[in-house]
């Protein structure tokens, strides 16, 4: 037990959190200050509430009462509250106490009694899960690891909370009391039922700026043009269901009507008597605050500012920005930007275009998201030139771009299109990533269901750029990309790229494999098509040229029997205008739309495999492939005619159904649940019955029926494009069969955690005793061997030789032959240098070549040389694995020496790393057939290095106390492995990280 008088405000318990409702709260620790807060919260609590609370009666409080509720020392007695709009809507506290449910008193004592009280009109929005989540993780902080509590049988909601938040637990009936007693080590259905939550309430928040049904554009100009008379035409041009209001403090008084929009104006937000769901802010920087108050004081959800003069403009800005976004939630609102361009939604329920887009987008089933205002209008004009309307192929469903994202931000729409049956694709441009642990965790899970396609800009320079305060990511960004990669995020580099694979992922099919067929009427074309495909390591096969006159059945039936194939999983077309007597359509009559039926005709027959086309000076062709089928006329439903397969259009699409009510959450839609079809309906079975990614932190569902979708084919102006877009997906549909069974986590018998833990405690209180907080420290080598022993990791033992005559008693002691090795820092792992000597065979080969090294490289107080026994010849690799306080917890793989250091060649896997992450890991590295018996060498023993490497993922996963572990090198022989170098770093770990309790972040 900790002495209370250690401890002053816990400043780290804040947090911001989303309700189930998509609103927010502050949880924050209850102080002296409180008191009038505390009486004024309980007074518009029920009477009913107050009798499951206290178990009678109990009107109000006595002074006594609020002294003891609002007097906490953080140790044994704690209390958390949340708020909205600064004023209490639910506490919770607990209270140390024994075996025998009394105070404790013995510093052993590690139970506490906890009891929530919820205001009833906040009763329902999982207020008390969340208040649940953080009080749980502030007592194991203090040492306690279990809570009990006693509540009356007609008191079910709170049961219920106790119940469902996946903690082992005991319960009991006495004395007509209901007695729960739960532990408080984290399980993996309680941090299933966190991510849900968090997941369900962060989707509903976006929901409800995506689906206001009132908006309200304050900053409105009187005259035409501004930003704010912009964003009410982009409102009311695209069709927008719900009321609009223009609000600007310079309307004249008694206006009533802005014309000529015709819309309803106010000089302020409170002369608006209906409820506003979302409030568009176009005003000046020093007047936004004012703003933001009027509408926390309305009760509006939530806010799209567009005002700049923020986070962009300097470090008083970003001052500015921390301000506006913790005014924002202590209303329970939800803020995109400031600095945003705005937000869309093409549903046909909704048509809202909050934005400065100067027209509304299509409608289709791609999610975008960007931060940069600018790259949002190039991907929309990239978009609408590839596919403009309703129903094209470029179609999106809903746009975010949200600036300097001091709040929303790309998690929150990975959480949100995650579930939403209107988005097939998610396409991110990225600037920074602000907690990319959890982005991660995220893509992954979304990966799982539908692709998730990423450009990163600022990937080089290793800042965020202006507005964008977030940690620093000290991993160089092609570790970033592997990391991507192994969530299944499709990483590009560039908005061309961005959209010419979201394009094909939102049209296509994914591939069940890598044999591309190719077709054409021009051979160079389909040459330049060979070989991209070849350069994206696909499997090609001869290209069919067809002859330049041939017509589009020509066509048709080349790539209808393509398709019938078995040796192809997808086909290329490549097209140039055609020439030729007889032909059925003369050059520039239509030929374009002719060739776009005949292809339509062929793909619609096999729509398990993808189709892309590749055109030179047919935008005819391509305009025709990316508008929506034609409505096909009435055909029988058997006889020979009778199409074998077919792409039946969405059901929305002819008669659109009306988008999600604001008020109601979407359906729970399974997480495994493939928006596009993963393979034909026949072998393999790893494409026919594509299985949800098991997640680590989450749980998953059978997934319901696929929606069809119409058939409309991606068409590029190069075969490099084309193909690269189609070697995405076919990386990606590996992926996705390669995630339904990543393998496991192995468990190993002779670890030894327990005792790893307590070395690890007692060394971080030895060392750290003058090391500022954060800062981690290098574990001496004695130190640092005995805890990779508790891992069965074994390192061959080092003797300091200081002088020759101590090298020699080593080296009799170790048995010959024996290695001489410096380990200075600039020698270190340097046999190029002269630093390592090895195969010295007896005393007198020792002596001579101790004094060689001294005389050449430097005295031994310089070099500080060591004795190792040889080990058996093998590969040298190396092994780290490292805590970025931003990437989070890596494990790198490599050849040692000029492979990895010079050339870079290292594999990186998330931690934990699974058996299979591992194999793949060994493999994926340019240099593995080295390790596989190159030119007929000897194979060395991977099966131990995939060990050994679970090993040290496991070491870092059970403690997150070791920033650091570094193997080199580890020598891998035919029979075994010989770690002949090893040290590790510990810190204290931080106060709160992913795997806590949910929380907004704070940039």
């Amino acid at each position: 037990m900790q002495k209370s008088q250690d401890h002053a405000y816990p400043t780290h318990w804040e947090a911001d959190v989303v309700l189930r409702d998509g609103g927010t709260a502050r949880i924050r620790p209850i102080t002296a200050d409180d008191a009038e807060r505390l009486v004024s919260f309980y007074e518009q609590v029920s009477d009913e509430s107050k009798y499951y609370r206290f178990f009678a009666p109990y009107p109000r409080l006595s002074d006594r009462d609020v002294h003891r509720f609002t007097h906490h020392d953080y140790v044994d007695r704690v209390g958390l509250a949340a708020t909205v709009g600064g004023e209490f809507i639910a506490t919770v506290r607990y209270d140390r106490i024994n075996d025998q449910g009394l105070p404790a008193k013995d510093p052993e004592d590690d139970q506490a009694e906890v009891a929530f009280l919820v205001q009833d009109a906040h009763q329902g929005r999982g207020v008390a899960s969340a208040l649940l989540e953080h009080i749980a993780a502030v007592a194991r902080e203090r040492g306690i690891r279990r809570f009990a509590a006693e509540v009356l049988p007609a008191n079910s909601k709170m049961i219920k909370v106790f119940t469902d938040a996946g903690y082992t637990h005991k319960r009991t009936f006495e004395d007509g009391v209901v007695r729960l007693e739960f532990d408080l080590e984290p399980t993996e259905q309680s941090m299933a039922v966190m991510r849900g939550r968090e997941q369900r309430a962060e989707a509903r928040s976006v929901q409800r700026l995506l689906t206001p049904r009132s908006v309200a554009v304050i900053g409105t100009g009187r005259a035409p043009g501004g930003v704010g008379r912009t964003a009410l035409r982009s409102l009311l041009d695209s069709g927008f269901t719900g009321r609009v209001h223009a609000v600007n403090h310079a309307f004249p008084e008694g206006m009533q009507r802005l014309d000529p929009e015709g819309v309803p104006a106010v000089r302020a937000l409170r002369e608006i008597s209906d409820p506003v769901d979302l409030a568009v802010i176009a005003v000046p920087a020093d007047s936004v605050p004012d703003v933001v108050r009027d509408c926390g004081e309305h009760g509006v959800q939530g806010v799209l500012i567009l005002s700049s003069g923020y986070a962009e403009a300097g470090s008083d800005g970003r001052e500015l920005q921390r301000a506006l976004l913790r005014q924002a939630r202590s209303y329970g609102m939800r803020l995109i930007g400031p600095n945003a361009f705005g937000l869309i939604n093409t549903a046909p329920g909704v048509r809202l275009n909050a934005s400065l887009a100067p027209q509304m987008p299509g409608a289709g089933h791609i999610g975008l998201f960007t931060q940069s205002g600018a790259i949002g209008i190039a991907l929309l004009s990239g978009l609408h030139a590839r596919g403009p309307g309703d129903g094209g192929i470029a179609g999106i469903s809903a746009f975010v771009s949200a600036g300097n994202r001091a709040d929303v931000s790309g998690n929150d729409l990975l959480q949100y299109w995650y579930e939403d049956p209107d988005t097939d694709v998610v396409i991110l441009y990225l600037e920074s990533i602000g907690n990319p642990r959890k982005f991660a965790r995220l893509a992954r899970r979304t990966a799982a269901v539908k692709p998730v396609v990423v450009a990163r800009g600022a990937r080089h320079n290793g800042t965020a750029p202006p507005g964008h305060a977030v940690p620093t990511v000290r991993v160089p960004d092609s570790t970033v990309a592997a990391l991507m990669r192994q969530a299944g995020v499709i990483r590009v580099d560039t908005v061309t790229e961005l959209i010419d694979a979201g394009l094909l992922l939102a049209s296509q099919p994914l591939p069940a494999g890598s044999r591309i067929a190719i077709l054409g009427n021009s051979e160079s074309l389909a040459l330049l098509a060979y070989d991209a495909c070849l350069t994206e390591r696909l499997r090609p096969q001869r290209p069919h040229v067809l002859t330049s006159a041939a017509t589009p059945d020509d066509f048709r039936a080349a790539l209808a029997e393509a398709l019938a194939g078995d040796g192809c999983d997808a086909v290329v077309v490549t097209a140039i205008p055609w020439v030729g007597e007889g032909a059925a359509v003369s050059p520039g009559g239509g030929e374009g739309a002719a060739l776009a039926a005949a292809l339509r005709t062929a793909a619609e027959a096999h729509p398990e495999k993808p189709v892309t086309v590749v055109h030179l000076a047919m935008n005819e062709l391509a305009e025709t492939l990316a508008a929506p089928a034609p409505a096909p006329a009435p055909a029988p439903a058997s006889g020979p005619d009778a199409p074998a397969g077919g792409r039946l259009p969405r059901s929305e699409d002819p008669a659109p159904a009306p988008a999600r009510s604001p008020e109601s959450a979407p359906a729970p839609r399974s997480p495994s649940h493939p928006a596009r079809p993963l393979s034909p309906p026949g072998p393999p079975p790893a494409l026919a019955a594509p299985q949800p990614v098991p997640a680590r932190d989450s749980g998953t569902t059978t997934p319901p029926p696929r929606r069809t979708t119409p058939l409309r084919i991606p068409a590029y102006p190069a075969a490099e494009r084309a193909v690269r877009a189609l070697a995405e997906a076919v990386r990606y549909a590996a992926w996705r069969r390669e995630a339904a069974d990543p393998g496991r986590v192995p468990e190993y018998d002779d670890i030894q955690e327990t005792a790893a833990g307590a070395d690890i405690e007692r060394l971080l209180g030895r060392l750290t005793l003058d090391v500022p907080t954060g800062r981690s420290v290098p574990v001496p080598p004695e130190d640092a061997e005995a805890l990779l022993a508790r891992y069965g990791i074994h390192t061959r033992p080092v003797l300091a030789a200081p002088d020759p005559d101590t090298a020699v008693r080593a080296a009799a002691r170790l048995g010959y032959p024996v290695a001489l090795k410096t380990t200075a820092p600039h020698l270190r792992h340097r046999a190029d240098l002269g630093g390592v000597r090895l195969d010295i065979a007896g005393e007198r080969e020792l002596r001579r070549t101790y004094a060689e090294l001294t005389d050449f490289l430097g005295s031994p107080e310089e070099l500080r040389p060591v004795v190792q026994s040889m080990v058996p010849r093998g590969v040298d690799t190396v092994i780290r694995a490292a805590i970025d306080p931003a990437a989070g917890a890596v494990l790198s793989f490599g050849l040692a020496g000029a492979p990895s250091q010079l050339l870079g060649d290292i594999a990186h896997r998330l931690i934990p790393a699974t058996d299979r992450e591992v194999a793949e890991q060994i493999r994926s590295i340019r240099a593995a057939p080295l390790l596989f018996g190159w030119r007929g060498s000897q194979p060395v023993d991977t099966a131990a290095l995939a060990e050994l490497l679970l090993r040290v993922s496991r070491l870092v996963d059970d403690h997150p106390e070791v920033v650091g572990v570094d193997l080199e090198p580890v020598v891998v022989a035919a029979h075994g492995l010989s770690v002949l170098g090893a040290s590790v770093r510990l810190a204290r770990p931080p106060a709160t990280t992913d795997l806590g309790p949910r929380r907004l972040p704070v940039y």
